[in-house]
């Protein structure tokens, strides 16, 4: 695969038009705009970085980078391992489910592409009763032999970009609030993603109770637009 299509399929795999619905859920940030916790763009902007330089670049990117490494191994002892450990990390019963039905519309999706290159992940995850949703990502990346700082830069991204639009949608933010919020998160991506490829498995943490109550919190709230 030369680079210009291994660019393209990164493109799709980070794409808000990956059919897995990622756009339905806010991962706690609804209930903190209903606490008052956040209340504008500056808010906005520190809740998000926060958790992605405390929260996700300290455990689920490098879990999706070790995803990565166990996929092209072909270590599926270890692949299994690492998806019962996101499972067991997620916090709320919302997330996990978020997690558990993101990971099935793209398992799913391994078979509707008819890629024949993604056989060896659909074979690995089809018979799993539940299967979080960085551990196909990262399989789908692997097969298709992309780059991995360049992959967990994508995943970064994808999530960055999931988190400002909750925040254009339910603070309300206007339009070029969230481009200068993705400007800021962009430029803290590339320090996530050079330590997620070094951090040792045990350093990784996702000791985040603010963001752990939030979901929690979620579940209950009276009315809301997000699944999470």
């Amino acid at each position: 695969m030369n680079e210009s299509l291994q660019l393209a399929r990164l493109l799709q795999l980070a794409s808000p038009a990956l059919p897995v619905g990622a756009y339905t859920y806010s991962q706690g940030l609804e209930w903190a705009v209903e606490s008052g916790v956040i209340r504008d763009e500056a808010t906005a902007g520190r809740w998000i970085a926060d958790l992605l330089d405390h929260g996700i670049g300290q455990f689920e990117a490098p879990l999706v980078a070790a995803l990565m490494a166990a996929w092209t191994a072909d270590d599926q002892a270890e692949v299994d391992n690492l998806n019962g450990e996101f499972l067991a990390s997620r916090e709320s019963a919302e997330l996990r489910a978020e997690t558990a039905q993101m990971g099935f519309s793209l398992r799913r999706l391994l078979r509707d592409l008819r890629d024949d290159s993604l056989a060896g992940v659909a074979q690995t995850v089809e018979p799993w009763p539940e299967v979080a949703f960085p551990t196909v990502w990262a399989g789908i990346a692997a097969a298709w032999r992309i780059d991995p700082p360049a992959a967990l830069t994508a995943y970064l991204w994808s999530w960055a970009e999931n988190q400002v639009m909750a925040a254009l949608k339910a603070v309300p933010l206007g339009q070029a609030a969230g481009q200068r919020l993705l400007a800021d998160l962009g430029g803290r991506i590339p320090a996530a993603v050079t330590t997620a490829g070094s951090l040792p498995k045990s350093a990784w943490s996702n000791f985040t109770p603010g963001f752990a109550i939030a979901c929690a919190r979620h579940e209950t709230q009276y009315s809301r637009l997000f699944r999470s």
